[in-house]
């Protein structure tokens, strides 16, 4: 594990940190190798239920590290062509899969934000299930002002929850928005001061991490086809074939005995 990623466990519950503060976290090509293998590990545990990811210091993630990108580029001369510039879109798509592992991992994912969330800070953070954010957040998609298009599912995700228009806007202008609009927008979840963002989102995410973990796979398999645009008929398809699956589990069954006795579940993800 490298010291810019660390996983800490506790319980059935991972708590994964970008830890690079006095960069504001900005990610580079190693650092987010290390950071989709170890979303692979926690997604591949049957024992974690549920994975924070957070920043370290006063911000969540200043998206890449440009100044490192621009002394890459400048070593390797201007303009990359053919089969270089292939092998170039290639290693910057094999670390976006830490996007796909968020999205679809079989557990809930919780981005636990504040301050600067910019480029592909903001698309990681946009790739979790939920965002809980501290009162000093400042969120930007931020490529426009280098000059690039994009990455880090954040023209995905943001047109799914804010609309192509909104998106668009978002991105052309690199605007800031502020904790109380990206909640209003439908960026984030909840806003909490900065004293309390800890406190409440791990609050929320252990009840997520001791709930009917095999359930939320389902759902979440449910709602991303849903977002995704699959025909009704389709989400029906799987909305019966996932409540089949999910009516054989243990949890379902001690769940439905502890509804009829009127006494509260034990979930143990089973």
């Amino acid at each position: 594990m490298s010291d810019e990623i660390l996983l800490e466990t506790r319980g059935n519950l991972a708590v994964i940190t970008l830890n690079r503060p006095d960069r504001l976290n900005a990610l580079y090509g190693d650092m987010l190798l290390v950071l989709r293998k170890t979303l692979q590990t926690v997604a591949a545990d049957p024992g974690i239920r549920a994975v924070v990811l957070t920043g370290a210091g006063r911000g969540f993630c200043a998206g890449g590290d440009v100044k490192m990108m621009f002394q890459q580029n400048e070593a390797k001369g201007a303009g990359a062509e053919g089969a270089g510039l292939e092998n170039m879109a290639y290693d910057i798509r094999k670390v976006m899969e830490t996007c796909e592992l968020l999205h679809e991992m079989p557990k809930p994912t919780i981005a636990m934000l504040r301050g600067p969330t910019a480029g592909g800070g903001m698309g990681i953070a946009l790739a979790c299930d939920l965002r809980f954010a501290a009162d000093d957040l400042i969120m930007t998609t931020a490529f426009a002002l280098v000059g690039v298009s994009g990455d880090f599912s954040c023209s995905y995700f943001l047109t799914q929850l804010v609309g192509p228009a909104k998106a668009k806007e978002l991105f052309f202008t690199a605007k800031q928005i502020n904790a109380q609009q990206a909640l209003e927008v439908g960026l984030v979840n909840q806003v909490v001061s900065g004293d309390e963002l800890e406190e409440k989102t791990l609050k929320i995410t252990n009840q997520l991490a001791n709930g009917p973990t095999i359930a939320f796979n389902y759902i979440k398999r449910n709602i991303n086809a849903a977002a995704a645009g699959t025909a009704l008929k389709e989400v029906l398809n799987l909305e019966a074939l996932h409540m089949v699956r999910t009516m054989g589990t243990e949890d379902h069954k001690r769940a439905a005995k502890a509804f009829v006795e009127k006494r509260q579940p034990t979930f143990e993800g089973r």
